[in-house]
């Protein structure tokens, strides 16, 4: 049995604990955003696979639910007294290393696919982890600036990290995403897929950006298993992260329905067979078999039962 998840940042993290506890022994792929990569200090970081591996290599920092567990900061501080910029991205001792090891690998010329699963041999995170392509995409917001009040493009992480998304943004733009390939295998994996899985992730700057690689969006389209979504909205509120604050920017109801609708029926050329959303919420989303269970990921119990729900609307029993 063969499950894919497209996953971004924490939640889609969580969920893949879930998975891989839920159908043990099967093949997990995880295709992974890489629209909130940066470099910050010389270092190529890629946030949304680092949080990944660290969670199922069992090194995260879960408190934080991003980062080493165990971190330090002291090369954070030494920057800080130099006054280099930026000061408000930290990088942690520990986590600083996997930043210098990626970027001499991507210097050196291997793609970003090879450095990952260089990376991985460390951690053993017990998935194929594919970023979602070689080709370097970033995701900006475009914001009216405080200073000036004309519209100003900043990078996702300093909207996010610096910001804290509290400038509202006009736009989401991911820079390169039109001539960016899907990474090598990601095409193969989504088409053979017993059952595609959307992690509960923003549906906008994580698993939209994931889609937006041209040549995503349609093999999942052509996936041999069904496409099920779990909502990353409950009773109208983002589960964790920003949602709430990008949906309506794309012009989409902030609610398990009005996610699910923007995903749509595979049926009728959206992407979506079945939808889940949290007890309780209800959702009508045409052409798609919407199940409500329980979304809270508070345990490893209730994670491991809600992946079990997404493969049983897959059509596959662990």
């Amino acid at each position: 049995m063969h499950i894919v998840v497209l996953a971004g940042g924490v939640g889609g993290a969580r969920f893949l604990t879930g998975v891989l506890a839920a159908a043990s022994g099967a093949e997990v792929t995880a295709v992974v955003n890489t629209g909130d990569d940066v470099t910050m200090h010389g270092l190529r970081i890629c946030p949304d696979l680092d949080t990944v591996m660290y969670t199922l290599g069992d090194g995260i920092d879960e408190e934080r639910g991003w980062g080493r567990r165990g971190e330090s900061w002291v090369v954070k501080e030494e920057l800080a007294t130099y006054g280099a910029e930026p000061t408000w991205f930290g990088l942690g001792d520990r986590d600083l290393a996997t930043h210098l090891v990626r970027t001499r690998m991507l210097d050196a010329g291997y793609p970003l696919s090879d450095v990952t699963a260089a990376l991985a041999q460390r951690w053993q995170p017990g998935v194929r982890l594919l970023p979602m392509s070689d080709q370097r995409v970033e995701t900006h917001v475009v914001v009216d600036d405080p200073e000036t009040g004309r519209p100003r493009a900043l990078h996702f992480q300093e909207w996010w990290v610096r910001h804290r998304a509290a400038l509202d943004a006009r736009s989401f733009v991911q820079v390169g995403v039109d001539d960016a390939r899907p990474g090598p295998g990601v095409v193969e994996a989504l088409r053979s897929a017993d059952a595609v899985l959307f992690a509960p992730s923003n549906p906008v700057v994580s698993i939209g950006t994931v889609l937006g690689v041209p040549g995503i969006r349609d093999a999942v389209r052509a996936a041999t298993g069904r496409v099920v979504g779990v909502s990353p909205i409950v009773d109208g509120a983002a589960l964790r992260g920003m949602a709430d604050r990008c949906l309506p920017v794309v012009g989409v109801e902030v609610s398990a329905q009005g996610v699910g609708r923007h995903y749509g029926a595979r049926a009728d050329g959206g992407l979506l067979d079945a939808w889940l959303v949290h007890t309780g919420d209800a959702a009508s989303v045409p052409g798609v078999d919407v199940r409500a269970v329980p979304l809270l990921m508070s345990s490893p119990a209730a994670t491991r039962e809600l992946a079990r729900a997404a493969l049983d609307a897959a059509g596959i029993a662990p």
